[in-house]
């Protein structure tokens, strides 16, 4: 079967991956000059199944409304009159219940684990050695007493599903991450998640895309996607910059920018962008930066380790699709990586980025087919792009191929929505 896989993002290719694996034409389609240019490129490196939960969580409506008037606040919400961002915020606030919040990370929690195993199988499977891969688990940091007790309660949840995960104190902190004595920060404590990992995705879509274009994929770059053409209850075509493609099977990877190609079809997904922003620094010396990534769960920064070089990822915006860079950002975050971290970095030399984490009101992607016979969907990870990739392209790649997936698809159709 001939398929077409439009996005090149991490997403896109491991898609791309499991298609041809199964024997399929696979042609892959993006705007951009290579894979991973996007929001698969500056992105924390976290890949984190034991912290996959939704953004939707009790107490998070007045959190966002309390934040979002501090000048140096992580998250941001500028009201716009735009009907997407009305609708999905008030899905959003439907989705902020304990009970929600509860079969949503549980969702969440079964894809993420399901996408490391699958992870781990294509690192076994396909020549990918250089993306800064550390598999030595995740510390999420706390500052005060009460963050703590948030934490101690949210990992005694994750626990009940076989998650390891382990308490620290400040001296139990400094045996597994000894980088962090030299921080100026405070303590309360620290979780330490082992089962979780760290990687450049920009580096790793790079490489499977090289290897899959080794073995007969076709990867058409800079080709702007302008539209889907349907005729008797399938897609016929995908209009392109470059004229009208046709395959067998369609299936749209394309982050936030998915809704905008579906919606034309009266399909109205709801993936909504939330921005984000990140800084990059070369280590000059190793020793006093870390080797695990570390969450900053008052300032929700994640700082990893990707080989020589350090990076600080966070912030979340609701404010459409602009990328500009505010300095006010990098500046906070910089703050935050010199209060963990005040040495063992070049801050002359700072990598400074903004990307769109494509995000759905509940948490969970949106996968499977839509309503037409031979599209399918692989959208709506959010800020899990990176830890659900390899999972959700397998789970899509076997829907494609007619085949009932390995894990169980309740609450990851586009269905839940109505769609």
């Amino acid at each position: 079967m001939k398929v077409l896989v439009l996005g090149a993002g991490v997403v896109g290719v491991a898609t791309a991956y499991y298609l041809w694996k199964n024997g399929h034409e696979v042609t892959v389609v993006d705007r951009q000059a290579g894979p991973g240019m996007e929001t698969s490129f500056g992105n924390a490196g976290g890949i984190c199944p034991s912290f996959a939960g939704p953004w939707a969580a009790p107490g998070m409506i007045s959190r966002v409304l309390k934040l979002s008037l501090q000048s140096d606040s992580p998250i941001r919400f500028a009201p716009r009159p735009d009907p997407r961002q009305i609708a999905w915020v008030l899905q959003w606030m439907r989705n902020c219940t304990a009970q929600r919040f509860r079969a949503n990370k549980l969702c969440m929690q079964r894809v993420a684990h399901y996408s490391y195993r699958c992870l781990r199988e294509v690192l076994a499977q396909a020549p990918i050695h250089d993306f800064d891969f550390h598999a030595g688990g995740v510390l999420q940091l706390f500052r005060t007493r009460a963050e703590l007790q948030l934490g101690r309660l949210s990992a005694q949840a994750v626990g009940e599903s076989g998650v390891p995960w382990r308490l620290l104190d400040a001296d139990q902190l400094a045996a597994v991450e000894p980088a962090l004595v030299h921080g100026l920060a405070q303590i309360a404590g620290a979780l330490h998640m082992p089962a979780d990992a760290s990687g450049d995705s920009h580096k790793f879509a790079g490489q499977l895309a090289a290897h899959l274009a080794q073995h007969g994929v076709s990867f058409r770059y800079a080709t702007r996607i302008d539209a889907l053409e349907q005729e008797k209850g399938a897609i016929s075509r995908v209009h392109t910059a470059y004229g009208a493609m046709q395959a067998d099977a369609y299936v749209v990877a394309l982050g936030s920018y998915a809704p905008l190609l579906l919606a034309p079809l009266g399909l109205k997904l709801p993936v909504y962008p939330l921005k984000g922003y990140s800084v990059t620094l070369p280590v000059t010396d190793p020793g006093q930066v870390p080797t695990l990534s570390v969450m900053d769960e008052h300032n929700k920064v994640m700082i990893s380790r990707l080989g020589n070089r350090l990076r600080a990822a966070g912030m979340a915006e609701l404010a459409g699709y602009g990328l500009a860079l505010d300095p006010a950002r990098k500046d906070l975050l910089l703050r935050v990586v010199r209060s963990w971290f005040p040495e063992g970095l070049d801050w002359e030399h700072v990598s400074f980025w903004a990307g769109l984490r494509p995000m759905t009101p509940d948490g969970p992607p949106i996968l499977g087919k839509a309503r037409w016979s031979n599209l399918f969907l692989n959208s709506g990870h959010g800020s899990n792009g990176w830890t659900q990739a390899c999972g959700t392209a397998k789970i899509v790649s076997d829907l494609v191929c007619g085949r009932t997936p390995e894990i169980d698809m309740q609450g990851l159709t586009v269905q839940r929505f109505g769609g």
